[in-house]
């Protein structure tokens, strides 16, 4: 559990203005971690973290706390957060972390408190995954992108979560192709026997082959759809039907859901 995290906040970058006057998180705040499973080869490949209260409480309870003074320091927190969770869980597998963008100021910069916490709790930095909601509304394309390939060239893995829900799309994809699309669940729902999120689904998956990106279905819940999605070529699987967010604990997949 993080607590009063200005005690322990990470040094801003010098001559980052904006970063030196960002006030500090005054809340507490933890972790639940939810497996993402690669359905092809039956095992975990990643673990995303996903924000809660001290006491387990939902991630709005927290995010509502959020201000636009606050939104720099409670991004750089969740990230060192995350990983120390993670390591201290003992964690194998990759780690995926949601970020803010518009929280980065000068990614090059914004970046060193997460770096430094990956040495420090010996984390290796290509196991960890950035991924950013396309939901939220980046104020900045050019500045979303730019901090990808920062990311990438920094031996970071990107993604974009949510993706036919928000304010990129396509759009995004031809500027930037990150190494995940995260297909937003409100396409995975029904999806076994919906036609037009079939052909949605399947656009997807032809246009990510076509760029070298990787398909996730994330909030899958039946194994019907588990099998439409599978039979649609997506391997990464994310949702109840494997397990739920384990709070402070890393989820075991019961052998069923493999299918």
């Amino acid at each position: 559990m993080l607590s009063m995290y200005p005690v322990d906040a990470p040094v801003p970058p010098a001559g980052c203005v904006e970063c030196r006057r960002a006030p500090g998180v005054d809340f507490d705040f933890t972790f639940a971690y939810q497996p993402i499973v690669d359905l092809a080869n039956q095992r975990i490949f990643a673990h995303e973290a996903l924000v809660r209260g001290p006491n387990g409480e939902s991630a709005y309870s927290v995010l509502s706390q959020v201000t636009n003074e606050t939104r720099y320091s409670f991004d750089q927190a969740c990230r060192v957060e995350a990983i120390r969770g993670a390591a201290e869980l003992g964690m194998t597998e990759s780690l995926s972390i949601n970020f803010l963008p518009n929280a980065v100021y000068r990614p090059e910069a914004c970046i060193r408190s997460t770096m430094e916490a990956a040495r420090t709790h010996r984390f290796p930095t290509e196991q960890i995954i950035f991924e950013v909601t396309e939901g939220e509304r980046v104020r900045d394309r050019a500045h979303l992108v730019n901090i990808f390939r920062e990311y990438s060239r920094m031996g970071l893995r990107t993604a974009i979560d949510d993706f036919g829900a928000g304010y990129a799309g396509l759009t995004l994809l031809a500027e930037y192709q990150p190494d995940i699309v995260k297909i937003d669940m409100e396409l995975v729902r029904d999806v076994d026997h919906h036609k037009p999120k079939q052909a949605i689904v399947n656009g997807i998956v032809s246009v990510c082959s076509a760029l070298g990106i990787r398909v996730l279905a994330e909030g899958i819940e039946t194994a019907s759809e588990r099998d439409f999605l599978r039979d649609a070529g997506i391997s990464l699987m994310q949702g109840y039907l494997f397990c739920k967010p384990a709070f402070q604990a890393l989820g075991k997949i019961d052998p069923s859901a493999w299918g």
